[in-house]
């Protein structure tokens, strides 16, 4: 079977992609709540501003990978909450092994600089 070539020129888009979707992972969340815990699972390496964020929820929302609705909070003010789709979770496992097989990957070219 032929392995299939890594486009290392979508790696961003990839990425803010996969630590989105896995934030949803944990349930519904608002914009601002997706880009705390990122910010703080990651200890502080991934930071998501609002001009980065919310294109990419745009467009995972028309992709149909999310699901967003709006929701009135406590203080009586209206929020987009999103969801993960079922779509959403295959894309997201899916990334999940390519950016597993590709850090593998790249840990075995790195690594020989280290010896």
């Amino acid at each position: 079977m032929k392995q299939r070539e890594f486009e290392t020129q979508n790696l961003a888009r990839q990425c803010n992609e996969l630590l989105i979707l896995s934030t949803l992972a944990g349930g519904e969340k608002h914009g601002y709540q997706i880009a705390v815990e990122i910010e703080e699972r990651s200890g502080g390496f991934f930071r998501f501003n609002h001009g980065t964020l919310y294109p990419i929820l745009h467009k995972l929302e028309q992709e149909g990978l999310i699901q967003g609705a709006w929701k009135e909070e406590r203080s009586k003010r209206k929020r987009k909450r999103y969801a993960l789709t079922s779509e959403g979770r295959g894309y997201m496992k899916r990334l999940a092994r390519e950016w597993r097989e590709f850090t593998r990957r790249l840990s075995a070219i790195v690594g020989e600089i280290e010896k």
